[in-house]
This record gives structure tokens, sequence and C-alpha cells, in this order.
């Protein structure tokens, strides 16, 4: 069974930086692309970065390049998410996922998501 379990979230002033973890387990993942998404409530999940798993290809938000930056760790079967000045904008709960296929950007494209874990940036 897929599991994928967030870590890292919390409270910070804006400007301040977090990174997220997500700790994949349950199936061999080199051809899945890893992705996160932010969801504000109410509203839809957004498309926040993703990785190939196999090849470390990236991909980013607009709204988020140059700021957040995602990598994983093949050994330790974990995807972070580097979350640099940060916003108030970019308060919401943050959500790994996994997908098999390329340049996933739809949260529709993906299988398997965890269970989410709070982003709060203060002003």
């Amino acid at each position: 069974q897929v599991q994928l379990v967030e870590s890292g979230g919390g409270l910070v002033q804006a400007g301040g930086s977090l990174r997220l973890s997500c700790a994949a387990s349950g199936r061999t993942f080199s051809s899945y692309t890893m992705g996160w998404f932010r969801q504000d409530p109410g509203k839809e999940h957004e498309f926040v970065a993703s990785i190939r798993w196999s090849g470390g290809f990236t991909a980013y938000a607009d709204s988020v390049r140059g700021r957040f930056t995602i990598s994983r760790d093949n050994a330790k079967n974990t995807v972070y998410l580097q979350m640099n000045s940060l916003k108030p904008e970019d308060t919401a709960v943050y959500y790994c996922a996994s997908g098999r296929g390329f340049g996933l950007r739809a949260a529709k494209e993906y299988d398997y998501w965890g269970q989410g874990t709070q982003v709060t940036v203060s002003s």
C-alpha cells in the first residue's frame, strides 16, 4: 500500500523559510513524478512543484519559482520542498502526491496523496 507522509509545516513570519518533507513507501517510485500542491479552504488544489523521481526533472508554478526548491533523496525515498522568502499568500495546507507520468501539473493526474501539512505565514 502506497503511503505518503508529509512533515515540516508550521508558523513562520513573512520572509522566513520552511522545509517540507514527504516520506514515500509501499512501491517503487522510479517511474513516478512526485508533486507538491497546496490548498486553501474551499478552493481546488494548486500545483506548486514537481520532480521526476528518475532523472530529477523539475517544474514549478510561476508563483513560487525562484523561492521554492523541490528535491529528492533516493536513498531515503523522501521528497523535499524548501520554501524561502515566504509570503502570507503562501499560507495553505501543502500536500505531497505521486503520479505515473511526466510533467504532471493537474491534481487529477496524481494517484496517491498524503494527509497534508499546514503552512501559515504571518505578515
